[in-house]
């Protein structure tokens, strides 16, 4: 992106931002429409006490719709008939952003729902439901946090976000892989479903990747029931990449820098996020950084901590520059794994995570419950191989004994992980040393498995990986689905839902497994 276009796309994300000071004169008249504008649904995101994000992003049937900027109307209400309008307001749809729009709502109540909707013409959207946090002195009484990850659309239908939106979460957290970037497998024998896209490379590739995902009228659904914060894996880019180094397999770096800021700026365009999250202040911000890790804090009851763990991380260990995969490797024949040097989180947001879990600590009446949000599986996993995959932490294992160090030393009053990419279902206490299995639990760990997206592994295979693994109290890899966290001021309540069959959009759901972490105790326990 040159720097010129650069400066246009801060400038107009800027004003999308603050959209109710812009003058009339600088937005189009209403479209005359021949389609729904609202098509790919709406959505809200990373609530605060007085605020939210409202996002949408419209759909335009005709070449003159789509090179102009539109103006988007938008209402907030105490009820879903909007007889009560608390806010309103318009914002442009602006062709530099894919004609999304991204309104940052401030001076609502604390700790209560809202409905909202937008307008363009006389097309009205659905109806959305959202809700601010609590004031920050507040400890609620309950919260409750539905975590997912990765679904890959021809894998499954998304089932389980209508499961989702049935059990009322407060919050969604989504843990990366929204979107993946493949072209349909030629087989498609095997496949719930399959789509016409070529492999994604491009800004407009990338656009149409969110747009056939978000088409789905259950995944919709679910981003309308409440607000979520979102965080990215690889997928949205590319399978396993790592920091600025893409494989040679795809073209040199500066083609895949090309790739990963179109993916990054079609990541934005498509996710309730703030324009913070561009990075550096206009004029100075680039596309080579997006800020995506985060805090969120729920009044008292909860602080959670929102990572990114690809944007920083060293390339994996022993992999070759021409691999498409990071693969697993002998860890008595990869010297890499143990060099000190190397991270997951980057040296910057090792210290920012540092510095959050040791606030935590300082003040534990203000901080119930300290949530590490992250993308993978973050306990080790002994293969009796010997073998050691290196896409997550276990390819890391200096940065992850530096992330338990400050767990143990700031102590948190309860730490929690979760984590997702792996597609399976892992429940582990966390020890202080992960090389040492009589260590005692600091923390506890919820790795939910995929919406949609197949594991590659058998049952038989990871039964014998918990056989070598004390602290993994659950692996399950054969069934897909979320999670859901009830948490209290005294107690943490872990449910796994998994679907009976996710090649059928209308396919049930259970409870797999139920956990407890209590106050003070870590480690979880059947419930």
């Amino acid at each position: 992106m040159t720097p010129q276009l650069r400066r246009s796309f801060l400038r107009n994300a800027a004003l999308a931002a603050t959209a109710t000071t812009l003058p009339r004169w600088a937005w189009s008249n209403p479209p005359t429409l021949q389609s729904d504008p609202f098509a790919l649904g709406i959505a809200s995101g990373d609530p605060t006490p007085d605020g939210v994000v409202l996002w949408t992003r419209l759909v335009l049937a005709q070449p003159a719709q789509m090179q102009a900027t539109h103006t988007v109307r938008w209402e907030v209400a105490h009820d879903a008939r909007f007889a009560q309008i608390v806010q309103k307001g318009e914002a442009p749809a602006l062709p530099q952003l894919g004609h999304s729009v991204h309104v940052e709502l401030r001076g609502l109540a604390p700790g209560r729902w809202y409905h909202y909707r937008f307008m363009l013409g006389d097309a009205v959207s659905t109806v959305g439901r959202t809700r601010t946090v609590p004031a920050a002195g507040d400890l609620p009484d309950a919260l409750r946090i539905a975590f997912a990850s990765c679904q890959r659309w021809e894998h499954g239908h998304y089932a389980a976000w209508r499961h989702l939106v049935a059990d009322q979460p407060d919050l969604v957290l989504f843990l990366g892989d929204y979107i993946y970037e493949y072209a349909t497998p030629k087989n498609t024998s095997d496949l719930a479903r399959t789509h016409s896209l070529r492999l994604a490379t491009t800004l407009a590739d990338y656009r149409d990747r969110y747009a056939l995902h978000k088409s789905d009228l259950a995944l919709q659904a679910a981003h309308a029931s409440c607000p979520w914060s979102v965080t990215w894996d690889d997928h949205e880019v590319q399978n396993d990449y790592a920091a600025s180094a893409g494989h040679a397999g795809r073209g040199d770096a500066a083609n895949f820098l090309a790739m990963r800021g179109a993916a990054w700026q079609a990541f934005y365009e498509n996710m309730p996020l703030r324009a913070a999250s561009l990075g550096r202040p206009f004029p100075d911000t680039r596309w080579d950084a997006l800020q995506v890790y985060r805090r969120l804090r729920w009044g008292r009851l909860a602080h959670i901590h929102l990572l990114d763990s690809r944007q920083y991380r060293s390339w994996q260990a022993c992999r070759s520059p021409e691999s498409t995969s990071a693969g697993a490797v002998r860890g008595s024949h990869c010297a890499d794994l143990a060099d000190p040097a190397r991270t997951l989180l980057g040296t910057a947001q090792e210290q920012w995570l540092d510095t959050g879990l040791a606030a935590d600590a300082a003040a534990q009446d203000t901080t119930r419950w300290s949530v590490i949000a992250q993308q993978t599986l973050f306990s080790p996993r002994h293969y009796p191989s010997g073998t050691v995959t290196t896409d997550n932490w276990d390819g890391y294992p200096a940065a992850r004994a530096r992330l338990l160090q400050a767990v143990a030393r700031n102590a948190p009053r309860n730490t929690v992980l979760l984590g997702g990419d792996i597609h399976q279902n892992y429940v582990c206490r966390v020890q202080a040393d992960a090389n040492r299995p009589d260590s005692p639990a600091i923390a506890s760990e919820f790795c939910g498995t995929s919406i949609s997206s197949r594991s590659g592994t058998t049952q038989d295979k990871v039964d014998a990986v918990v056989r070598h693994n004390p602290h993994v109290l659950l692996a399950r890899c054969d069934l897909r689905g979320y999670g859901l966290a009830d948490i209290t001021p005294r107690q943490w309540t872990t449910t796994l839902r998994v679907l009976d069959d996710p090649m059928r959009a209308d396919s049930g759901a259970s409870t797999l497994a139920r956990f407890v972490v209590q106050d003070g105790r870590p480690g979880p326990v059947f419930a």
